[in-house]
């Protein structure tokens, strides 16, 4: 593009008489466009654009915002969804015309790449917006340093248990892994030390080495080391998270599969536009492959089956077949567990995928168990929402009450439950009232203050005339020879309600 300081004076040269060669050679342009310049008398030509994009500011606006500034998400959003053809850096521009639009500064400094030299691992943690409320999880990423491949899964919390987990996923599923694996110091992998200096826990060393490779930690306060992972992370922040919202941890960890190992796989990545999934397939030559099967990691831990058939694990409770009350060996996988009785397979049940408690699981094709287990806990929530909704003063008291440190909560609410329905409603209030007044916790003190209140009203209990005849019937003499009822079924009535 010419500018108009020079278009002016080739305009001027020419009012005095120099020629359009001379002018060419002077100022190194064309005749052609020394002719165009005479022509519009030195000034700059008016040219309009005629496929000029207009966008709807307001939603632009409104689609920045709900992708948290991640400008690389808007434009998939508008491409892809809105179907509106725009580039990049024309999206930028009008960003950063509208006041919206940042640059951002690289986490990470670039470093030369060899194919299959290594690999790199990392987690952060990230809170997840939902419909109801706000969910920490921890990321965990895979990423090959050569071809920029990525594998991406989500977890509630990470051990050490669930790291083999991830990377036997991630490895089995590309079949390929690099020598070596770049961490941080993390007492997940790492004994002692640091850097190079750094000991792996034998029993990491020994995982590493069944899938061909060995974990090395990089210096302290040093990640660039790992600039790839940490890039990628970032790519996760701006691209993945924002505009997108997840309900179950299954399905955030669906998506995060497709997006990594499909979406990032085929797309292009930096400037050059490389495609990880084609310079893959060139690394795999230069990377170690697999053998045909790996055994997945497990944990073993042993439980004893109780009186009603079922095991605890993971604070729920598993029906186990069978009839004695036997020691068994559990074994824990990624997504699943094995109960093995002297060796012999007895059962396998999924691990639920979200988090849950105290809920008993029986195997489908199985009659459904009569009992429930001997320890369940048995929540009180029914019964504090039926004490809370009598009033405002027990619904205080009680709120005031269960912040105190001591109080056994399901004890204490299930007390107070029963003398709620032993007592006549308004007599209850005045105990509770009176309670409140003098600070009183403890459920004894309670019962206490209601006996207080019916002998200072004068209150005589009736008395009950019983004809101890009831002892010679039949059926209290074949009763005291029976065996003692079942009442578990109310249970199942209560937790119905």
């Amino acid at each position: 593009m010419i500018s108009q300081d020079k278009r002016t004076a080739v305009f001027q040269l020419h009012r005095q008489g120099m020629g359009r060669r001379e002018i060419s050679r002077l100022l190194t342009i064309s005749r052609n466009t020394i002719s165009a310049i005479i022509k519009t008398e030195g000034r700059s030509p008016k040219t309009t654009r005629n496929d000029t994009i207009d966008l709807d500011k307001d939603k632009l606006r409104e689609i920045y915002t709900q992708c948290d500034g991640r400008i690389q998400r808007v434009f998939e959003i508008l491409t892809e969804e809105e179907h509106i053809k725009i580039g990049y850096s024309t999206l930028c521009r009008k960003l950063q015309k509208m006041g919206l639009g940042k640059k951002r500064e690289l986490r990470c400094q670039r470093v030369a790449d060899v194919a299959g030299e290594e690999i790199q691992h990392d987690t952060t943690i990230y809170f997840l917006k939902t419909a109801s409320k706000r969910v920490k999880v921890v990321a965990s990423l895979l990423y090959f340093r050569y071809s920029k491949v990525r594998y991406l899964k989500f977890y509630r919390n990470f051990n050490r248990f669930k790291m083999k987990c991830f990377f036997h996923e991630a490895l089995t599923h590309f079949g390929y892994t690099a020598g070596v694996c770049i961490i941080d110091n993390t007492n997940l992998a790492r004994l002692r030390g640091s850097g190079k200096n750094a000991v792996i826990i034998p029993e990491m060393e020994r995982f590493a080495h069944k899938y061909g490779f060995e974990f090395k930690c990089h210096a302290l306060n040093h990640p660039n080391r790992k600039a790839g992972n940490e890039r990628g992370f970032y790519t996760v922040e701006t691209n993945f998270l924002p505009g997108r919202q997840f309900e179950t941890m299954k399905e955030l960890n669906r998506s995060g599969f497709e997006w990594a190992t499909n979406r990032m796989f085929h797309k292009g990545v930096g400037k050059i536009g490389l495609i990880p999934s084609k310079t893959f397939e060139y690394e795999k030559s230069f990377l170690n492959k697999l053998p045909p099967y790996v055994e997945a990691p497990y944990c073993e831990h042993q439980r004893i089956v109780d009186q009603y058939g079922y095991v605890a694990f993971g604070a729920n409770y598993y029906w186990v077949p069978g009839e004695g009350r036997e020691i068994i060996d559990l074994l824990e996988y990624d997504q699943k567990i094995k109960i093995y009785l002297r060796r012999q397979l007895l059962i396998e049940y999924d691990l639920p995928t979200e988090i849950v408690k105290n809920q008993t699981f029986s195997p489908k094709g199985y009659p459904k168990p009569a009992y429930r287990p001997r320890n369940r806990k048995l929540p009180t929530k029914r019964e504090e929402d039926k004490l809370r909704s009598l009033s405002k003063e027990v619904d205080d008291w009680l709120t005031t009450v269960l912040k105190e440190k001591g109080i056994t909560k399901h004890r204490f609410i299930r007390s107070i439950y029963s003398l709620h329905l032993k007592l006549a409603p308004l007599l209850f209030l005045k105990t509770i009232q009176r309670a409140c007044t003098y600070r009183i916790t403890d459920a004894n003190a309670i019962e206490r203050i209601a006996e207080l209140l019916l002998k200072q009203s004068n209150y005589v209990m009736p008395t009950v005339d019983v004809d101890l005849e009831f002892k010679n019937r039949t059926a209290y003499l074949q009763g005291r020879t029976c065996d003692k009822v079942d009442l578990s079924q109310y249970d199942k009535l209560i937790e119905e309600n």
